[in-house]
């Protein structure tokens, strides 16, 4: 590990910054009996900006809280560069941390509250107006330095929280839930400044959140954490295309799932028997199903289409339309069919078409590549 002395801090901030690599390994932390993370062992890249996603109480906030140091694992070991900083307390780590609350001090004007971490380290005087400047104009605070953090709107005490925590040039910065306070709008403003910031700074970022679209949006690669566990890791398009479980599929969007039986081949594609329909699917995982196995598949919503007719060229089933929510862009459709239960079809708002109709009868289409079969819940 780096020492974070005046000498160190000043040859790293004239340029010689490079990013650092995590690595957990086999992580356990026991409350009781309780596990709050069981056996997590990931690799973070250097430079690379990793989510971990999860629901409330997924374990995700407990693993970053042990990558900061406020929590220490029961077992397994936590390196930065290969080098074991398990048992460094958080001011040793020299790592970066954004909370949801922001944590300014009200007292502290937004240079003081910035130039903190850098008083703390003994940095000279000089040195430590220039990276104040810096951090204020790489998050678009110029000209607000001597406001404090009340005379501040939530998302410019973000862009406060986040200079501060890259001022002292750390070797990783963790962001915990950072735009939960946010509304809407706003969080999708800053999430597009995060990934700016990340390409310009090339620091690693470990980011937790349970928020779907914030992980897409802005994430290299999202670890998908349940129960404890990672269930799957992987980049953003890959866990979104590909999901391996009916968790990952429903929690990471929204999928329609099923599950069948394979009835045989046709060509390329298998052939599931799903209540008496059969499905054609072609593509991952369809040369590893054979006849008489049991499968489970996930279909997304957008990849559906309505039609009057059946298409002979695609998967088709008969139903009828049972509800129709306007969302703007888009419409959810609501469509119930005898094979496949409720099927939710996500399709434009516009359409050359007309607008679907709630109690009309229609025809619900697929290509046979656009279902994924779900490989962890395929029985031998």
């Amino acid at each position: 590990m780096q020492s974070t002395d005046k000498s160190t801090f000043a040859a790293r901030a004239d340029g010689s910054r490079r990013a650092h690599s995590l690595r957990l390994v086999n992580l356990v932390k026991k409350y009781g009996a309780l596990s709050a993370v069981d056996n997590v062992s990931l690799d973070i890249a250097r430079g690379e900006f990793l989510t971990l996603l999860g629901p409330s109480g997924s374990g995700k906030t407990t693993l970053l809280m042990m990558l900061a140091g406020f929590v220490m694992p029961t077992s397994g070991h936590i390196e930065v560069d290969d080098q074991d900083v398990t048992h460094l307390p958080p001011e040793r780590r020299n790592f970066g941390m954004v909370f949801q609350g922001y944590a300014l001090f009200p007292h502290m004007t937004v240079a003081d509250n910035i130039a903190y971490p850098l008083k703390v380290r003994s940095v000279a005087k000089d040195e430590i107006a220039r990276r104040v400047a810096w951090a204020m104009s790489l998050v678009r605070l110029g000209g607000f330095g001597e406001r404090y953090p009340r005379q501040l709107s939530g998302g410019q005490q973000q862009r406060v929280a986040i200079a501060r925590a890259l001022v002292f040039d750390p070797l990783v910065v963790l962001f915990d839930e950072p735009l939960g306070a946010l509304d809407r709008k706003l969080r999708a403003e800053v999430q597009a400044e995060f990934k700016t910031l990340h390409q310009e700074l090339g620091t690693t970022f470990v980011y937790v959140t349970h928020d779907q679209e914030e992980a897409l949006s802005m994430s290299d690669r999202i670890a998908i954490v349940d129960g404890g566990h990672i269930i799957q890791a992987g980049r953003p398009d890959e866990l979104y295309e590909r999901p391996r479980t009916r968790f990952v599929a429903n929690f990471l969007g929204t999928s329609n799932c099923f599950a069948g039986k394979v009835a045989g081949r046709d060509g390329e594609a298998i052939v599931i028997d799903v209540a008496g329909a059969r499905i054609r699917h072609r593509g991952a995982a369809a040369e590893d199903c054979a006849a008489g196995r049991d499968v489970a598949f996930a279909l997304r919503p957008e990849k559906l289409k309505l039609a009057p007719a059946a298409r002979e060229d695609l998967n088709s089933v008969r139903g009828t339309i049972a509800d129709v929510t306007y969302l703007g862009a888009n419409l959810h459709v609501s469509v119930e069919t005898e094979a496949l239960g409720r099927l939710a079809v996500t399709m434009p708002a516009w359409s050359e078409g007309g607008t679907p109709v709630a109690g009309a009868e229609t025809w619900v289409s697929w290509p046979s590549n656009a279902t994924v079969v779900l490989a962890d819940e395929v029985a031998a």
